[in-house]
């Protein structure tokens, strides 16, 4: 017998439909004797419609007053599940985050997980009983209810998972598993069988959508398998474990890229210790997140070029900051461009293999993409291109890796 945590996302638990073909999935498993809890978000478009509600009555709407309202969207869906499963004559009892005590600290909007009280699930399975959880919330110290971000169902599974010891956390989602690229891309793009932690949380962090990065930490830190399935067709998903003996055979897992980028340089800024401080410090506390950085040698001796990106949607308020740093720095110039992104390789065969590097310069060079800027770790490397090459890019690289090869 093994205990399994399942969650379903929005579009698995549509309409009344898909809810009754989730409660018969569930109840296939109890039927073969394991012990399961179902972890559910809202239905589909319901925490969309209720913002808007919000926000006809607030333009900013309270945090926590927001909480309250978006909570409840996932409670209806834990009651209907339960009455779905009970139709079917499977036993189920549903609860909201407060009722199984999912304690996080009081960020409204986006709290973060700190402790579960699992006894009262373990209760109701070792009666027999499937346990219907809501996710994307919780409770505070005070007894305010609180919510986890976009995407925080995933982290709630995987959570309530590693509480219970769960043998395999399972989410269902509309994909049917973990790709080498995006389909939509790369219509050759082939579905993994199995992926480490390390490259799953690189491919969540570089823009893959399938798991949010939280519940890909969260599962890690605590050793929790992840198996990612459909919930519209049979099969074995993709599981997310740790490193095996088998990965230095598969040199690149899979290809990351995110089109939301943009890039900022400063020209002629003095070659001095504290500038780089003095040009990101501000950028830091209008709280806007830089990712890749590059300093360059300047015109002369006396002057460095500093360039880094940020998020799409911070870039006008990180060059008027930016512009105020270069005034004062007495630097030469400032440039931008939103009309960038970055295309990753991620691979923990990387560690093993050289020339990873060199074939994707050469390939990307084959086909007069030019490179704009570079990162690299021990498992990824990224790079910075024109808007106008992500498509040719990604499945340049997808075929110069074999990644459309059988595993």
């Amino acid at each position: 017998m093994a205990l399994i945590v399942q969650k379903y996302g929005g579009t698995s638990v549509g309409s009344i439909e898909r809810i009754q073909a989730v409660a018969e999935r569930v109840r296939r498993w109890r039927d073969q004797g394991d012990q399961v809890v179902v972890v559910v978000s809202a239905m589909s478009g319901e925490t969309d419609r209720l913002i808007k509600l919000a926000k006809q009555l607030q333009e900013r709407p309270e945090p926590r007053e927001l909480d309250v309202l978006l909570s409840t969207g996932e409670q209806v869906t834990i009651a209907l599940l339960s009455m779905a499963l009970a139709a079917q004559g499977c036993p189920a009892r549903s609860y909201t985050g407060a009722q199984v005590h999912i304690l996080t600290d009081s960020a409204h909007n986006k709290a973060r997980i700190r402790d579960i009280d699992a006894a009262r699930v373990r209760a109701d399975l070792e009666a027999g009983r499937v346990v219907v959880i809501a996710g994307f919330q919780g409770i505070d110290e005070q007894g305010d209810i609180t919510t986890l971000g976009r995407g925080g169902s995933d982290t709630s599974a995987v959570a309530i998972a590693a509480a219970l010891k769960a043998d395999e956390c399972q989410i269902y989602t509309d994909v049917d598993g973990v790709y080498t690229t995006d389909p939509r891309v790369e219509p050759k793009a082939r579905k993994l069988d199995r992926i480490t932690f390390e490259e799953m949380l690189e491919m969540a962090s570089l823009g893959s959508k399938v798991l949010q990065i939280r519940s890909v930490e969260f599962a890690g830190k605590y050793r929790v398998p992840l198996r990612v399935l459909s919930s519209f067709e049979e099969g074995e998903g993709t599981l997310i474990s740790f490193e095996d003996n088998d990965v230095e055979d598969a040199k690149i897992s899979g290809i990351a890229f995110s089109r939301d980028e943009a890039k900022l340089t400063v020209l002629g800024v003095p070659d001095q210790p504290g500038v780089a401080h003095r040009i990101l410090g501000p950028i830091a506390e209008a709280n806007i997140e830089v990712d890749m950085i590059v300093q360059n040698v300047g015109a002369d001796e006396a002057t460095t070029d500093f360039t880094f990106t940020v998020h799409r949607n911070d870039y006008a308020s990180a060059l008027d900051i930016l512009k105020r740093t270069a005034d004062e720095l007495g630097a030469r110039q400032v440039t931008g461009d939103a009309t960038i992104v970055k295309i990753s390789l991620v691979g923990v065969g990387m560690r093993s293999h050289a020339g990873i590097a060199s074939r994707m310069f050469a390939s990307l060079a084959k086909e007069g993409i030019n490179i704009r800027m570079i990162s690299t770790s021990e498992i990824k490397i990224s790079v910075v291109v024109d808007e106008k090459y992500l498509e040719l890019g990604v499945r340049t690289l997808h075929e110069a890796f074999g990644l459309d090869q059988p595993a």
